[in-house]
C-alpha cells in the first residue's frame, strides 16, 4: 500500500471538508453535525493507512480530542465559541498530532483574533444592534487548511 497517496486523498478530503465548513459558518454560522461526525469518523482511516498502533498512537489521539473538546466546552459554556467549532477542534484532534495541533491552535487563535476585529468593526460601522455573531469555524478551519498543506508539502 502506498501510505504517501493514501495519505494525502485522505488530508485532501479532510481539506474539502473544512472549506464546506468554513463555507457553512460563513452563510448560516452553522457547523452541521454531520460534517463533523464525518471528519471525526474518517480519522480511523488515516490511521490505518499510516499503521498506527493502539497504544501509543490511537490513544494518545483520543486523548487529545478528548481534552480539546473539555477546553473548549469551556469556551462554549462561557458563549465565546459555538458548539459546533468546539466538535470541529476535538474531531480535528484526531486527526493531527500533538505538534501539528499546538500549531493549528496558535495559527487558528491569531486568524481567530483578525477576523473577530473585523467582524467588530463591520458591526460597529453598520451600527448594527447587539453583539456580532463570529464565524470562528473560519479561523478553525484556515488553521486545519494550514496544517494539511505543511503535512503534505
Amino acid at each position: 500500500m502506498d501510505t504517501i497517496f493514501f495519505t494525502r486523498v485522505l488530508l485532501g478530503i479532510l481539506a474539502l471538508a473544512l472549506v464546506v465548513a468554513a463555507i457553512g459558518d460563513w452563510r448560516r454560522r452553522l457547523i452541521e453535525n454531520w460534517l463533523t461526525g464525518g471528519i471525526a469518523l474518517a480519522a480511523p482511516l488515516l490511521w490505518w493507512v499510516q499503521g498506527y498502533d493502539l497504544w501509543p498512537h490511537i490513544g494518545i489521539q483520543i486523548m487529545l480530542a478528548v481534552a480539546l473538546f473539555i477546553v473548549f466546552l469551556i469556551f462554549f459554556a462561557i458563549n465565546a465559541m459555538g458548539g459546533g467549532d468546539v466538535k470541529l477542534i476535538a474531531a480535528l484532534g484526531l486527526w493531527f498530532p500533538l505538534n501539528s495541533m499546538m500549531t493549528l491552535l496558535l495559527i487558528m487563535s491569531i486568524l481567530g483574533g483578525v477576523l473577530t476585529v473585523a467582524m467588530l468593526v463591520h458591526h460597529r460601522l453598520t451600527k448594527k444592534p447587539g453583539r456580532p455573531e463570529i464565524p470562528y469555524g473560519i479561523a478553525i478551519s484556515a488553521a486545519g487548511l494550514w496544517v494539511i498543506f505543511q503535512t503534505i508539502s
